[in-house]
């Protein structure tokens, strides 16, 4: 067995999970060590990769899902158990999409893999109206197709490459247009109750990601579908995220340690503060002079599990 992967035993679980990387481990360039230890730590803390999984990777050709697949096949070598794993692209039928790219460069590099082709392009062209954002029905048509595939596959989990940049901008949307406190889950069981959706990148920026992809040379195919579009509410999320972490560089990082720094005492949620107890939301000065049972009254809980999958 590899060494860097431990095997964390839950109390409520007999099976292994992926502990964080250790220090023992072959050398390695540093940014590519550093991804492998989020990867690990966020399947560690999500249940993510179990034993015997089969994992679909989706992968679109952006070097987020690039980055993903190459990364979770360097976990697989080293995990404590075996899982396996395989790409998934779906060409959607966009115009001057290279077709050979993805299956030559899967071959190169000995992925299994498949290719789905299924015209969504032309579906969500005759459906969306002109200027309008194509991304909620392509999101929800691709989505089918992975989910459809992946039961025919006999895949456990479906893993996509979405990162911590992601979970914020999801974050920040849901604030601002849905009036939901609501992030991307990290784990999440799809809505047919067929698949399990993962995102082991959730701890890693997108920055990175971008380095990495340059130091690894992925051929990266560009989406001109969703990057035509300038007035994406997305796009301005970020653009704002932006502007703000320049000025404050914490600003990006403190808006994700928010994500597992709640205090539903603080919050408007009738239901949540009736589940958990909650009646008074004690100020931290009151609090420093109770004891812990008291203290408890304002519990901090992880928003993973507060999360309500859609």
């Amino acid at each position: 067995m590899a060494s860097g992967l431990a095997a964390s035993q839950n109390p409520d679980q007999d099976s292994p999970r992926l502990a964080p990387w250790g220090a023992a481990f072959s050398p390695m360039d540093r940014l590519e060590k550093r991804l492998l230890a989020e990867v690990a730590r966020a399947s560690h803390d999500f249940r993510l990769l179990e034993p015997g999984d089969r994992v679909l990777v989706a992968v679109s050709g952006g070097k987020d899902s690039h980055a993903l697949l190459y990364l979770l096949r360097e976990v697989q070598k080293r995990a404590p158990f075996d899982f396996s794993l395989f790409a998934l692209n779906v060409d959607q039928g966009h115009p001057g999409f290279p077709e050979r790219v993805l299956p030559d460069y899967f071959e190169r590099e000995g992925y299994e893999y498949r290719i789905v082709r299924e015209d969504t392009y032309s579906i969500v062209k005759e459906k969306i109206p002109e200027g309008k954002t194509f991304c909620s029905l392509c999101s929800r048509l691709r989505r089918g197709i992975l989910y459809n595939v992946a039961a025919e596959m006999g895949a456990t989990k479906i893993a996509l490459g979405h990162h911590r940049d992601d979970v914020i901008e999801t974050l920040m949307l849901n604030l601002l247009y849905s009036g939901q406190m609501k992030a991307m889950p990290a784990r999440l069981r799809s809505d047919d109750g067929r698949n399990t959706v993962i995102r082991p990148l959730v701890y890693v920026t997108e920055q990175e990601l971008t380095e990495f992809a340059v130091s690894k040379a992925f051929p990266i195919i560009p989406c001109d579908l969703c990057g035509s579009q300038e007035n994406l509410q997305r796009k301005q999320v970020k653009n704002l995220l932006t502007e703000l972490n320049a000025k404050n560089p914490k600003v990006r990082s403190n808006v994700f340690a928010a994500l597992g720094n709640i205090r539903p005492s603080h919050l408007y949620d009738v239901a949540l503060r009736q589940s958990l107890g909650v009646v008074d939301a004690v100020e931290p000065s009151e609090a420093a002079a109770q004891n812990a049972a008291e203290m408890a009254a304002a519990p901090v809980i992880p928003l993973a599990s507060l999360l309500r999958a859609r």
